[in-house]
């Protein structure tokens, strides 16, 4: 995919740890040409990740759930950059008591914890940095098929057909300004959310036994890539949509 995303700059949010599929996006899209911006919750941390990308990215500190930091955003973005051509939104959180099979005692503080953070945050993200923008652009969010209910994933599981839903809302509402909103529906990876369900490791396996292309939860590129395929300029006619990285088991079913 080299050369696809030359040219352009790319806001990466949500890399935690190496093995997240926001490291392997960015990594990905500056492979790919692109100038990339980091946030993260704990920027010395992710300031240390960052010197596992082929060049080196700034770091901004990004709370999505809190309105200074959003209201800043675009500031601290413009210190590095005059336009923004795509956002990666990859923020997801869950508190424990809304996953593993507590679906029916879940506070209801928690699961708007886990809305706001992982479905209300897109309108805020996208919001915050929309004059960087201008005529055109992309964003791309990080889903899991909310179109079933999956074991242990509960609340997260109501939070990403949020998700979905924001997706399709902001795709009508930024169309007219030539800006895209598509997500990418991954199967289960190795990553930091995935260890919080109890189960995951046994899901990797059923997805694998599953899926007519296989599925290895070890290997975030594909994901990563089709992220990288949708901020570039080859799906120009493309939004709203959900596209499914996943092996095939979105079409096969257990």
């Amino acid at each position: 995919m080299s050369g696809v995303l030359d040219g352009k700059c790319v806001l990466v949010t949500g890399v935690i740890t190496t093995s997240s599929i926001a490291f392997h996006t960015a990594r990905e899209a500056q492979l790919a040409g692109a100038q990339v911006i980091l946030t993260g919750l704990r920027p010395r941390l992710v300031n240390r990740i960052a010197t596992r990308l082929p060049r080196p990215a700034p770091v901004i500190e990004l709370d999505v759930t809190d309105d200074e930091h959003l209201r800043l955003l675009k500031d601290r973005v413009a210190e590095h950059t005059d336009r923004l051509d795509g956002v990666l939104h990859s923020i997801a959180y869950a508190p424990q008591s809304a996953l593993g099979g507590r679906f029916m005692d879940t506070p209801w503080e928690d699961v708007a914890t886990a809305v706001h953070t992982s479905a209300y945050s897109l309108k805020s993200l996208v919001g915050s940095v929309l004059p960087l923008m201008g005529e055109g652009g992309a964003v791309v969010g990080l889903d899991f098929d909310a179109s079933v209910s999956w074991p242990d994933y509960d609340w997260m599981g109501v939070a990403k057909a949020g998700l979905e839903s924001t997706a399709r809302y902001l795709a009508r509402y930024l169309g007219p300004q030539g800006i895209r909103v598509n997500l990418v529906a991954a199967g289960p990876l190795n990553t930091l959310a995935a260890g919080r369900v109890s189960d995951a490791e046994d899901d990797g396996a059923t997805w694998a036994d599953n899926a007519p292309l296989g599925w290895d939860e070890g290997n975030a590129t594909p994901t990563a890539r089709a992220c990288v395929a949708l901020l570039s300029d080859w799906f120009t006619a493309t939004t709203g949509e959900i596209v499914h990285v996943d092996g095939g088991v979105h079409a096969m079913g257990f």
